[in-house]
């Protein structure tokens, strides 16, 4: 999710407040080294973008598209873009 007016901190903090159904499902699942012992961050800020779950060791991020996503198809592709070079995958 690209980043509005606030800081990357202040977005992350709201974007875990306020959670999805389908991101407190796959957070459970992910949370306390719980898959394969690799440690994730939910909403954790990538330069202008907070991806919904990171593993920085292993340069992971799941993004879950759809719902308040299914518009921005456009924006999702710069995102996915950026991660790459950052050598996200």
């Amino acid at each position: 999710m690209q980043l509005d007016a606030s800081t990357p901190r202040d977005q992350a903090r709201r974007l875990r407040r306020d959670q999805t159904e389908t991101e407190g499902r796959l957070w459970a699942r992910l949370r306390a080294r719980q898959l394969c012992g690799a440690k994730f961050r939910r909403q954790h800020p990538i330069g202008r973008f907070v991806a919904d779950f990171c593993c920085l060791e292993h340069r992971l991020v799941v993004e879950l598209d759809g719902g308040q996503h299914a518009m921005q198809a456009e924006a999702d592709q710069r995102r996915s873009a950026f991660l790459r070079r950052g050598g996200f995958r």
